[in-house]
């Protein structure tokens, strides 16, 4: 009777130690399974912020300045070289590129050439008047070749001391007005504040480079030459 009772009492043990046992893992199972819904309500939540700070992004506006500089520097060095077939893949398709031979922008009269024009521009013999001269205000009667020498690569801009973006540095007596003429445009300046130390900083040179975007590519608009004027 004592062993029968015995077993009874390990039987019960036994079953109770079970039932405990399914218990806890049912419990723990569920605890796991709550667990695991709740991270996916965390990724899902998480995966809805990262595709609202995506479009955030997306709306915020975008800073060209290291692209507009590299473009600019590439221009500069074909300048340098005189290479216009290369430099005509710069210019804007559709608006070509006006020459400005001072700091003051006129849309009226300052020359505009398209990227064709300016693939031939060297060889073309035809004095062009490009603006009136500083000081006497006669007429700019260059060819292009002409134009290039005393109002584009007049001096080393590849050597430039100062080099800009969207500031102007050389300030003179003629208006600025690049902004204005070009308001969604990046301008891109060369400068030296001077070159003969004997003049005491009267014969600084500026070369700025307007680019625009178009198709998320920058293209060359305007190269505006500046100096000292009276």
């Amino acid at each position: 009777m004592a062993k029968k009772n015995n077993s009874l009492i390990i039987l019960a043990i036994v079953i109770t130690a079970l039932i405990t046992g399914l218990g806890v893992y049912i419990w723990q199972r569920n605890a796991v399974q709550t667990e695991k819904e709740n991270l996916q309500k965390q990724i899902a939540t998480l995966e809805e912020q990262v595709k609202t700070l995506e479009k955030q992004v997306d709306t915020l506006p975008k800073n060209p300045q290291g692209q507009v500089l590299a473009r600019a520097n590439e221009v500069l060095l074909l300048l340098h070289n005189k290479d216009l077939d290369k430099l005509a893949a710069y210019i804007h398709p559709d608006k070509g590129v006006r020459f400005s031979p001072y700091a003051y922008v006129d849309p009226q009269k300052d020359l505009i050439f398209t990227a064709e024009q300016i693939k031939k521009a060297f060889s073309d013999q035809k004095e062009y008047v490009w603006g009136n001269y500083d000081g006497t205000g006669d007429p700019i009667k260059l060819s292009f070749e002409g134009y290039f020498r005393k109002f584009i690569y007049d001096v080393e801009f590849i050597n430039a001391r100062e080099i800009s973006y969207n500031h102007p540095l050389g300030k003179g007596n003629t208006i600025n007005n690049a902004t204005e003429v070009y308001p969604n445009a990046n301008i891109v300046e060369y400068h030296f504040p001077g070159i003969d130390p004997k003049y005491e900083g009267m014969d600084w040179r500026s070369l700025r480079l307007v680019f625009e975007e178009k198709d998320s590519n920058w293209y060359l608009v305007g190269i505006v030459h500046d100096q000292w004027t009276i």
